[in-house]
């Protein structure tokens, strides 16, 4: 027997050991696989980064890309951008230049407000003293005189709410009267005059001083003034009820000013000018007596109001000579042609008003007939023609008695003839 050749048993143990070896690299490949499977299959499932998922043997960890730091986890720091010097220095440098400029503007904004502030401080001190205010301080500290106040231009601009002209109570020749509310809530009117006379500010402190003391139950009380604007501005008190002119010669008020109530708004003028004329420290000569200048309040109290054209007469003094003011319609003809000023300048005005009580009819028109258009010219010429009961307005015809209107007529035309 030939023996069986040793080249094949080794051959074939050799192939054995190689077939178990690839078994074992296929086994252990084949977990491999499965396990990064497994990884793989969680980052999907659960993904707890923010950033690049990886995994490991027994688990995942979390990393960030690059240029960026951090834990890459969703509920840990993430990842943020990594700054470096550069980036810093490229936001640095716009963050100074824009915080410079907002430095520099308000520090402009802040000294021209200053500057502006200054302006308007010595601008009002000069206007203080320019309008006699250091005159009115000097005789209020006397302790003698109490009742004029002095306000300040601030206070009166927010008491107009910047003189809004929603705030106009009315305009005339001399300036325009607005509704004021004091921080007290106290309404008052304030009057701000178109011109004022720089010769004339002594009078005016003195007329000041002496119609805040007025104490009167028909005329407005001045309550101060101001003097830290270019035209000094005065405070009244306010009246609720308008004027005598809108009863009058509004259609829709006219019927609510009955003959009685129109007889007392007379008597109670009468009684305020006799009082300016006779029973003031010194007399005062109104200058402007006009419907439009009797105020009413809401019981129909008659307030005279309005003493911007007035004048006061020194005790040794019958008239003075001044320039010609007041209201065409109610300018007596003597005054207006002599310069004359006397007390029969406003009792002349006063005959007009009660003219217009008992017409109804405005002092000037110029859409009546000529010889109708000045009230006091036609007033007088129906009485001479004894034609009174026909120019008498309707709205009293039926009220009064006949001889009542006629006695008011013979006052308004003794008034007329001085």
């Amino acid at each position: 027997m030939h023996a069986r050749p040793r080249t094949s048993n080794a051959w074939i143990q050799t192939m054995d050991r190689g077939t178990a070896a690839g078994a074992r690299q296929v086994f252990k490949e084949t977990l491999i696989l499965l396990m990064a499977v497994k990884i793989l299959i969680e980052c999907k499932a659960s993904n707890p980064c923010s950033g690049k998922c990886n995994n490991f043997p027994g688990g995942v960890f979390c990393s960030c890309p690059e240029g960026f730091e951090g834990d890459g986890m969703v509920n840990g720091t993430g990842c943020r951008r990594i700054i470096n010097q550069g980036d810093q220095r490229r936001l640095i440098i716009p963050l100074s230049v824009s915080m410079s400029l907002l430095l520099i503007i308000i520090a402009g904004c802040w000294i021209y407000w200053g500057v502006q502030k200054r302006k308007l401080i010595k601008l009002k001190e000069k206007f203080f003293q320019q309008n006699g205010g250091l005159m009115l301080q000097q005789k209020l500290s006397n302790g003698s005189i109490e009742t004029a106040k002095i306000y300040t231009a601030e206070e009166l601009k927010e008491a107009t709410n910047n003189y809004h002209e929603s705030r106009v109570l009315g305009q005339g020749g001399y300036g325009t009267v607005y509704k004021g509310i004091l921080p007290d809530n106290k309404v008052v009117a304030i009057k701000k005059s178109k011109v004022c006379d720089q010769s004339q500010i002594e009078q005016f402190i003195n007329e000041v001083l002496v119609l805040s003391q007025i104490n009167h139950r028909n005329v407005v009380k001045l309550l101060g003034c101001c003097l830290e604007t270019e035209v000094p501005l005065l405070v009244y008190e306010f009246i609720t009820n308008g004027t005598l002119a809108d009863h009058l010669h509004d259609k829709l008020s006219a019927s609510s000013l009955p003959w009685e109530m129109r007889l007392k708004v007379a008597a109670e003028t009468a009684g305020a000018l006799a009082y300016l004329h006779s029973a003031t420290s010194m007399p005062i000569i109104h200058r402007d007596v006009k419907t439009s200048n009797i105020l009413l309040d809401n019981s129909y109290t008659t307030k005279v109001s309005d003493f911007g054209a007035s004048r006061l007469v020194p005790l040794d003094q019958t008239q003075l000579t001044t320039l010609v003011q007041g209201t065409l319609g109610y300018l007596d003809p003597e005054y207006f042609h002599s310069s004359q000023l006397t007390e029969k300048s406003d009792v002349y005005s006063f005959g007009v008003v009660l003219a217009e009580l008992l017409t109804g009819k405005q002092a000037l028109a110029f859409d009546r007939p000529e010889k109708e258009r000045n009230l006091a010219i036609y007033f007088i010429s129906s009485m001479k023609e004894d034609r009174l009961v026909e120019i008498l307005d309707d709205g009293i015809m039926n009220e009064g008695s006949i001889q009542k209107m006629n006695q008011t007529a013979e006052v308004a035309k003794r008034c007329f003839k001085g």
